[in-house]
């Protein structure tokens, strides 16, 4: 969220009911132990060989993405950001984005920066693939059940920042069965202030869930932020919720692999069920 004299908070609230939130939740303690059959680090190359694939399979799938962003005072709503758009491919296969609900925002304290945005599209459905690896430090903590899931868990800070580029830090769920990260937990950083201190765009901490499409990939279907960002005038509250749904595959030439393997067309077609529903796939 950026400020000036005053605070903008970019909050990415999809339309998705909060007691999904509490549906999800479910984990058990984290255990401090050591994977068995692997280190670590041959771990963290495999999840992220199928992070490569993942990224590369979601973009051959159209979606649609309703994003809500809300400052609280108390639990009274007092601003709100809302946004639903479609993300589809034109006649020519090119990628681009349709507005299907767009009510003027109502945020008085913050507002919604062009560093938000981009988070909202790439940093909340946080992706490390192989190229990226060496941009950060990845600690092995230990193992934690996520619902029927049993998960590595690792945390994740980068090296260094470099210019404006945007970067994730915090921690990720690790799928032993399937080497691919199926919840997120963290902020997008650095935050950023003004040499002269009359800008802010501070960003909260969020949570990402994840929900096998297709049967093969872990694809993002609801992200939840409830934070306050504690700018210099005052503090504010923010609450952002971010929901994907409607996965289809789009029917193009490009390959999709899994597991270096190409998927069949048989077998792309989507089987999405809505986040909201209490009889979800795999935990989120």
């Amino acid at each position: 969220m950026t400020r000036f004299l005053r605070r903008w908070l970019p909050l990415t609230v999809l339309a998705c009911g909060l007691l999904v939130v509490a549906a999800l939740a479910q984990e058990s303690d984290l255990q401090n132990i050591p994977p068995q059959g692997a280190t670590p680090e041959e771990i963290v190359q495999r999840f992220a060989a199928k992070e490569t694939e993942f990224a590369k399979a979601r973009d051959q799938y159209t979606y649609r993405q309703d994003v809500k962003v809300q400052t609280l005072d108390g639990d009274t709503v007092d601003g709100e950001y809302h946004e639903v758009f479609d993300v589809l491919f034109d006649n020519k296969g090119k990628r681009l984005e349709n507005v299907v609900f767009a009510p003027q925002s109502s945020l008085q304290k913050i507002y919604m920066s062009e560093e938000d945005m981009q988070d909202i599209r790439h940093r909340l459905p946080f992706v490390l693939t192989t190229e990226e690896l060496p941009e950060y430090n990845i600690l092995y903590v230990g193992q934690q059940k996520e619902d029927e899931l049993n998960c590595y868990v690792f945390d994740i800070a980068p090296k260094k920042i470099e210019g404006k580029k945007r970067y994730f830090q915090g921690r990720v769920w690790v799928d032993d069965h399937d080497f691919q990260i199926v919840k997120t937990y963290g902020k997008t950083v650095p935050d950023i202030r003004s040499k002269h201190g009359d800008e802010e765009n501070l960003f909260p901490k969020f949570t990402t869930w994840r929900q096998q499409i297709d049967g093969k990939y872990w694809f993002p279907v609801f992200t939840k932020a409830d934070d306050e960002l504690h700018f210099k005038t005052e503090d504010v509250r923010v609450v952002e919720i971010v929901k994907y749904q409607d996965y289809k595959r789009f029917g193009t030439n490009v390959k999709i692999l899994y597991e270096g393997k190409e998927i069949p067309k048989a077998d792309q077609k989507p089987d999405q069920k809505n986040p909201d529903e209490n009889n979800q796939q795999k935990p989120q």
